[in-house]
Order: C-alpha cells, then structure tokens, then sequence
C-alpha cells in the first residue's frame, strides 16, 4: 500500500515568499503547526493508501483531461482561513483563475477516478496552499492581526504545465513526497 495524493507543483519563488510570510507569522506567537514551504502544493485529489496496481490506472484515467487542457495560469494571493478568517484553524493562500480552468479540470478529474472506483471529495473543490493548523487557541489575536496585512498581498503568478501523483512516506520528522509520475497538460 502506497499513500497517494495529485496535485500541481508551486514554483520555487511563490515558495520562498511563502517561508518569509510564515517566519513573520511566527512572531504572533500563535500555537501553529506550519507546512515547510518545500511540502506546499495544491492538491486536486487525496488517495489515502492505495495499491501500487492502482498508480497505471490512475495515469491511465486522468491522461484525457489534463491533455485536453492547455497550460494555464494561477496567481497566488491573499491569506485567509479555515472556517473563518477570526477563527482560524487552518490558514491558506488563495489561489486566484482568471482563466477559471482549474476548477472544471479539477472536476473532470474526479468524475475519471470516480470511473475507477474513488470516492469524490464531500466538499466543493476551494483552490488553496494550506500554510499552517493551529493547535490551539493562544496568540489566535495577533495571529490574526498579522494575518490581515497580507489579505490581499500578491504572491506571485506562475504557469501550471502538469499534474503530479505523488507518493507520501508519513516520518517522524514529517512526510516525504516522491514523485511518481507527471503528466503534462496539453501534450
């Protein structure tokens, strides 16, 4: 058994910017489990464990969408929260499609796994970089406070040119991902 997510890679400098907001994020003092900017992706779909038989056929099934699809581009801005931006449990990025293709590709996605016996997701698909979950309460104030400078800041515009599954090895020291295939759009 293999645990298994799809997701797109984010560019090394939205990433970077990432790390600095983070690190000043930090000084809230907020009881908060930050996502190392290297792990930060979006994922479109969660496997969970799977068979290793399972990688070819999910390869196979999702190949007609993501190559019917032109490479597009996203915008990374403003942070926000899980479920409210005065509560937060779980804070993002936004990520923002003018050209609105994420979000049906996303859906096509899902409608070829669900072919092959995967389970769609409960909630609507909210195209998002999970930057952190808090752990409690304390420092939520000024976590927020400083949350609120960067509710429109702009991250950076990168061009998506593919789909990743990825393998997930769950460590002490926290997950690694290794991937095991790329898909190109449009090719």
């Amino acid at each position: 058994m293999i645990r298994s997510f799809l997701a797109i890679e984010i560019p090394v400098t939205v990433l970077k910017k990432i790390g600095e907001v983070q690190e000043e994020l930090r000084f809230s003092r907020a009881e908060v489990r930050w996502v190392n900017p290297e792990k930060i992706h979006l994922t479109l779909k969660f496997f969970g464990n799977i068979e290793e038989s399972k990688v070819e056929p999910i390869v196979e099934s999702i190949g007609g969408p993501i190559h019917a699809t032109s490479p597009f581009s996203l915008q990374a801005k403003g942070l926000g929260a899980f479920p409210h931006f005065r509560n937060p449990k779980v804070v993002w990025l936004g990520l923002v499609d003018r050209q609105q293709i994420m979000i049906p590709l996303q859906k096509q996605l899902e409608d070829q796994l669900e072919k092959i016996g995967f389970q769609r997701e409960d909630r609507p698909f909210q195209p998002h970089l999970t930057l952190g979950r808090t752990t409690s309460s304390r420092g939520r104030d000024e976590l927020v406070g400083r949350m609120e400078k960067y509710r429109e800041e702009e991250f950076g515009e990168f061009q998506v040119e593919g789909v990743t599954l990825f393998k997930s090895e769950l460590k002490p020291s926290g997950p690694i991902y290794i991937k095991l295939r790329e898909i190109r759009l449009g090719s």
